[in-house]
């Protein structure tokens, strides 16, 4: 390799490197989405374990809907709510609900709404007696620890009566938190008797996922608390929440004024520049959850509502179907919203925080230099193989620091940068190298083309071993498929209908085998003799081969209908065929002789499945299948035949008619006679011959699903074994007298 192939070679590689530095920079698509789904593998591999931080979720779920009427309840059911859960001694009653608009179920606004129906004056004046549900919640809310939750908006007004107030260490750093000039607040009368009003709002990543909810934003200017942070101070009965501006002990020079931390009561809390938390969730712990119906139906004692409650920072919310206030965060698709709430609160009170600190981009950058420049220089002296394996040990590295610091410091390191920048310098300059090595391929093919044949020169260059006799054991699918009475057929017809005849029959029933990843091994005269899973790998083989019969089976019909309408002078009629299908290991590859090669396949399962075809004439079934294959198609509609001894073999198989797909499979009719018939077997085995032809008198769907002639086989050897019984030792396996 020459000294200027190598530097062109290591500039190539260098070029992605600086890209992904310049890209790192400004912070471009999509390297933070990539560094978000790392860290949420890293949540999913290990999840915070949960600990009891002293916080509860109050669910109203399915069954609270169910037991209590639909949602809204009444306000006073609520209040009950709150007082109960007050009675318990909880630290604070968190709604991660906006109570924005009056009940409609208050007795006062019934009366005034059905005071235009003219009822009487009596009816109104029991309505009007009666205490309003809105009042009632208000006093509950002033005499509790409660918090009321408010939705932040992009527009609208906001009239809200703050609780928490705010004490900046340094300068204000509104400007850097998310901004809002807008909100959907509970009533006014609300507001003022609860001691703590805080945002719900969850605002979620590009991709939908919550990962760093704010705890903090800013409304037309003003800072305003989240519902996590707001229940916190309640809970300690804190007067203000300090905020720590990044200049106030000099974190960060120059720039705008940001977030570097939250001071709740005794709690300090370490938030992003824009006053987010980064979540670390637990997985769902039914230890943290109560149903609300629990608590209103005063099924639990006081002593155990204050073991539950006492003490403890309590949120209410919705997880009724049609209620869900739900979130995707890394753990679950679907989480309920105010879990993000309580398990922010849980991180605060247990310091379980995960942190990415100011000097993570700077280190990030030095490793994804160092290792591009590494690999840059290194790759075109080492090669491809050699290089991978250097690209892969820092790559290795890379992530395998990153989880160390995630795992053991809770800290959020990103690799992806470095992992992005030596797999495309790894492309490039094994790119290069490729097309460098294909020009003098090229060439050398060039002069061997003028002596050889260009197709046998690319396999022979391609794979040596091609021209090797052998084969390997793979696990198969084998079809056989033959026509019915072919030589009487073919005995009307001249050899060059025949050869229209076959063409016509033989073309579309390749095309559905090819199209359903088929093999063709050989054309036998009439038969069809094809494979599934070799020379590629077929996960899907054995449904593969079920649906290509069924459909070679349904072509038929068409070709038949088709040919005999337009009179066409090379069908020969009706013309019916015979499909037997088997699995199981077989030997496949190159065979025959040094001279002649066939990739081809032999095996026991070769011979079983045309054993089966050569039965279907006799029980008057076009599709039959061997027990290996039933098995693996068990949601298709298969109908047990018989238990079979072929001769030569001493194992009997069982042998079942391959009805339909899985749609028939699960319709009714075939369920219900899929269940006459298994009953109708096991009388039969069970030498039961009266029972057995009493269910054959039954009227059945046998010629439904084309297994009439069956059943008159049934019906005969029930009859001569009533006659002329079998031995004792019989095992109900019939013995096939030809191949």
């Amino acid at each position: 390799m020459t000294r200027a192939w190598r530097w062109s070679a290591t500039a190539t590689g260098l070029v992605p490197v600086l890209l992904i530095a310049l890209l790192v920079l400004i912070e471009a698509p999509p390297l933070p989405q990539l560094r978000n789904l790392v860290f949420d593998s890293y949540q999913r591999a290990h999840p915070r374990a949960y600990r009891d931080a002293g916080v509860r979720v109050v669910d109203i779920d399915d069954e609270s809907i169910r037991r209590l009427g639909q949602w809204p309840w009444p306000r006073n059911d609520v209040a009950a709510l709150t007082r109960a859960i007050a009675d318990a001694g909880a630290a604070a009653i968190v709604f991660d609900i906006v109570f924005s608009e009056p009940d409609r179920t208050s007795p006062a606004r019934i009366a005034h709404r059905i005071a235009r129906e003219g009822p009487s004056p009596a009816q109104l004046a029991v309505l009007q007696d009666l205490p309003d549900y809105d009042a009632v919640f208000q006093e509950r809310l002033a005499a509790s620890p409660a918090v009321l939750g408010f939705f932040l908006t992009h527009g609208g007004s906001a009239q809200l009566q703050l609780k928490a107030g705010f004490a900046v260490a340094g300068s204000d750093p509104a400007a850097s938190v998310p901004q809002f000039v807008g909100a959907i607040t509970p009533l006014p009368p609300f507001q003022a008797a609860a001691p703590g009003l805080g945002f719900v709002s969850i605002p979620s990543d590009r991709d939908g996922i919550v990962r760093r909810p704010p705890m903090i934003a800013a409304l037309r200017g003003q800072l305003v608390p989240s519902l996590s942070v707001e229940a916190l101070r309640v809970a300690q009965g804190a007067g203000a929440v300090v905020v720590r501006s990044s200049d106030a002990s000099g974190e960060l020079g120059g720039g705008r004024t940001e977030v570097a931390g939250l001071k709740i009561g005794q709690f300090e809390v370490p938030v992003s520049a824009d006053g987010s938390l980064w979540m670390h969730y637990t997985r769902s712990v039914p230890e943290r959850t109560v149903p609300a119906w629990r608590i209103l139906s005063g099924r639990i004692s006081p002593g155990e509502m204050e073991q539950m409650f006492g003490g403890r920072i309590v949120f209410i919310g919705a997880g009724a179907v049609g209620l869900r206030d739900l979130v995707s965060t890394p753990l679950q698709d679907r989480e309920l919203g105010v879990m993000v709430h309580a398990q922010a609160v849980e991180q605060m009170v247990l310091g379980a925080f995960l942190y990415r600190p100011d000097w993570s981009p700077g280190l990030e950058m030095t490793i994804l230099v160092l290792s591009g420049l590494a690999l840059a220089f290194l790759l075109p002296k080492l090669g491809a193989l050699r290089g991978a394996l250097l690209g892969g040990v820092l790559v290795a590295l890379a992530f395998g620091s990153s989880w160390y610091a995630f795992r053991y410091q809770e800290l959020l390191l990103d690799p992806t940068p470095p992992f992005v920048a030596l797999t495309l310098s790894y492309i490039f300059v094994t790119l290069l190298t490729y097309v460098r090595e294909e020009r003098q391929r090229a060439y050398i093919h060039h002069a061997f083309d003028r002596y050889l044949s260009p197709e046998l020169v690319k396999r022979i260059a391609d794979d040596p071993g091609r021209l090797e006799l052998g084969g390997e054991v793979r696990q198969m699918t084998v079809l056989f498929c033959d026509i019915r009475s072919f030589s009487r057929l073919s005995e009307r017809m001249t050899p060059q209908q025949i050869i229209r005849f076959l063409t016509a029959f033989l073309s579309p029933m390749t095309d559905i085998l090819l199209a359903r990843k088929g093999t063709i091994d050989k054309y036998i005269g009439d038969a069809i003799l094809a494979f599934w899973n070799a020379p590629l790998d077929d996960n899907d083989q054995h449904c593969n081969a079920a649906r290509g019969a069924l459909e070679m089976s349904a072509r038929l019909e068409k070709l038949n209908r088709e040919m005999i309408e337009r009179g066409d002078p090379d069908w020969p009629g009706t013309v019916e065929i015979g499909i037997g299908i088997d699995a199981g290991p077989c030997c496949v590859g190159n065979m025959g002789s040094a001279q002649r090669l066939s990739y081809s396949l032999i095996g026991d399962t070769v011979n079983v499945a045309s054993r089966i075809e050569s039965l279907t004439k006799q029980y008057g079934t076009r599709i039959a299948v061997g027990e290996d294959l039933a098995l693996q198609c068990g949601a298709f509609a298969l109908v047990e035949l018989d238990r079979v001894r072929f001769v030569g073999r001493d194992r009997p198989e069982t042998v079942s008619a391959l009805i339909g797909d899985e749609e028939i499979a699960r319709s009714e009719v075939f369920v219900r006679f899929r269940h006459e018939h298994d009953l109708l077997l096991a009388d039969y085995r069970a030498c039961r011959w009266a029972e057995a032809e009493a269910r054959l008198d039954r009227p059945t769907d046998a010629a439904r699903f084309g297994l009439s002639k069956l059943y008159e086989l049934y019906r005969a050897r029930i009859r001569a074994y009533a006659e002329n019984p079998p031995p004792g030792d019989w095992d109900g396996v019939w013995t096939s007298t030809s191949k």
